[in-house]
């Protein structure tokens, strides 16, 4: 059924906005910023406990969310969550891509390339599976598509090794461009955001194993990341969420095919 919701204050207002990789960190925030913001939020993600818990705890009342398990790996998955979205709400006006396989370690001489072929299939071609289904209901009124990239594509991290996840999302930025460009006579902007390290759970989960390794507290693992900071603190899920929200609504109706960091001024280009 359609929402019946009719207020549109805020910054996504009356919008709605498909979310991919909804789980406990990023995609949650950035579900949880729509509905703060005014807009409604459709959550896609594999595990459906994850999807329940997290439309549970954004929007209580169930009026300005929706969900449905989805893998971006299948088309016909991608197609059933878009489906969903304009059957719940009559429309789609953004669609934000947090979902990702971002668990592959390891650079070149390590590579089993059937890995980074997952990787692949999961960023870069998932990405585009999720917003090719979702470009008929864009294109009746134009809207946002909002990816989320990497620093470490574009500066790879000293900490850990992750080339094919740095690699495929590089090769989401290099596709951005490109869909920009496609979209743009429809009024579709496509913008990618930038998370540095980002404090949140998988991040979280990096500064615990490296305090229990090396034998130091958290805090201080904490401290040696901040220090490269030009803001004294980590840039957080919420601080990223914040960003996508902006790219998803009318406040950048004139930004398309950019790239923003959040990283609390680590690198500055």
């Amino acid at each position: 059924m359609r929402s019946e919701h009719s207020d549109h204050s805020g910054l996504v207002g009356g919008k709605t906005v498909v979310v991919s990789g909804v789980g406990a960190g990023l995609g949650h925030q950035v579900a949880a910023a729509v509905v703060r913001d005014g807009g409604n939020a459709v959550l896609g993600a594999r595990t459906e406990a994850n999807l329940a818990k997290s439309a549970a705890e954004i929007d209580p009342d169930g009026e300005r969310t929706a969900w449905l398990p989805t893998d971006i790996t299948d088309e016909r998955s991608c197609a059933r969550l878009a489906a969903h979205a304009v059957k719940r709400f009559g429309r789609i006006d953004a669609v934000v891509h947090v979902a990702a396989y971002d668990t592959s370690f390891g650079g070149l001489e390590s590579a089993d390339f059937a890995e980074w072929q997952r990787v692949l299939d999961v960023n870069l071609l998932g990405t585009l599976r999720m917003t090719r289904a979702c470009l008929p209901a864009l294109k009746e009124r134009g809207g946002s598509v909002v990816i989320i990239g990497t620093q470490s594509a574009v500066a790879a991290p000293s900490e850990v090794e992750q080339a094919a996840y740095a690699a495929s999302k590089g090769a989401l930025t290099s596709a951005s461009y490109s869909l920009a460009r496609e979209l743009g006579p429809h009024r579709i902007r496509v913008n990618t955001v930038l998370p540095g390290w980002m404090w949140g759970p998988p991040v979280q989960g990096y500064v615990a194993y490296a305090a229990r390794s090396e034998g130091v507290p958290e805090a201080e693992v904490r401290d040696r990341l901040t220090a490269r900071m030009a803001l004294p603190e980590l840039a957080t899920d919420g601080d990223v969420a914040d960003a996508v929200v902006f790219f998803a609504s009318d406040r950048a109706r004139a930004i398309t095919g950019q790239q923003l960091l959040v990283n609390a001024g680590e690198l500055m280009r």
